[in-house]
Order: structure tokens, then C-alpha cells, then sequence
């Protein structure tokens, strides 16, 4: 078992390229739904981040919302993030054929036009578009360094 008795088995993990449809469809990678299927149920949350979209489970999102209403309002930050991050989060559900449908200003948000990349993080899924998400990995391997406390930190 891992954190909080979660299999190993049971977290997002790997990079997955496909293409969004016209109708700004994409199919989620079968290994995900499969943890969908066995965890969680066909709902979930997306809303957009730094460039990409984060995609909770649905009982995941709401644990965070949970947390996130602890904090109080009167805190100017505490009212900007979330503002931020939940004022554009819409609430998806996977179709038989595993898609899900992004809406038009989330699309936006993330630049998906044809090729994305959807990536698996463990507890949440990020949707980048397919240069974005490869110029990422590449600034982020040529400052591996800066991560070296928090690689240390785990182990490694």
C-alpha cells in the first residue's frame, strides 16, 4: 500500500498523446479509467492552471474543496486563489467511449487545438497541449537541479 492506504496500482501515472476532436472531445488513456472505474465513478473536475488543465476525481476535488473552505475569506490571497482555481472549474463526466468534453473557455485556457498530451500526476490528471507540455519537460530537465532537496527528500 501506499500514502493513505492507496495501491500502487490506483494513481494516475504516465503520458498519454492524443488529438481533440472538433467538438473538443478527448479520450482519456483506458489505464485511467480503469482507476476511475475501480476507485472513483465517471464524475470529475477540471479547471484550468498555468497553462493546462488539472482533472480531479470527483471525491479528490471535494476533498480539496473541503480544505481549501477551511481557510478564511477575510485573507486577500486565500480569496484570489480561489478565485483562480475555482471560479473556471466545471464539473465533467467520462462517456461510455472513455471522453470527456472540454468546454470552449477551458480549451482556451490551455491552448488544445489538436494535439495534447494528458498526463498523469497521481491523485489529479493535467491536459496540456503537445508543445507546451514538451517545452515543459525540457526547461524543467535542463533545471533538474533546482529540484535536488525535494528529490533528496524522497529518497532518491
Amino acid at each position: 500500500m501506499d500514502v493513505e492506504g492507496m495501491s500502487s496500482l490506483s494513481v494516475f501515472r504516465g503520458r498519454h498523446y492524443h488529438n481533440i476532436d472538433e467538438k473538443g472531445r478527448i479520450i482519456f488513456p483506458a489505464k485511467f479509467c480503469d482507476i476511475f472505474q475501480e476507485h472513483y465513478d465517471s464524475r470529475l473536475v477540471i479547471t484550468s492552471w498555468d497553462g493546462y488543465l488539472l482533472v480531479f476525481p470527483f471525491p479528490e476535488w471535494a476533498s480539496l474543496e473541503e480544505k481549501m473552505f477551511r481557510q478564511s475569506i477575510i485573507r486577500r490571497e486565500v480569496r484570489e486563489f480561489q478565485r483562480l482555481f475555482m471560479s473556471g472549474a466545471v464539473d465533467c463526466t467520462l462517456d461510455s467511449q472513455r471522453r470527456i468534453l472540454i468546454p470552449p473557455s477551458l480549451r482556451k485556457d490551455a491552448c488544445l487545438e489538436k494535439e495534447i498530451v494528458t498526463a498523469g500526476m497521481g491523485r489529479s490528471i493535467e491536459i496540456w497541449n503537445r508543445n507546451n507540455f514538451e517545452a515543459s519537460l525540457e526547461k524543467t530537465g535542463r533545471n533538474v537541479e533546482v529540484y535536488s532537496e525535494y528529490i533528496a527528500d524522497l529518497g532518491i
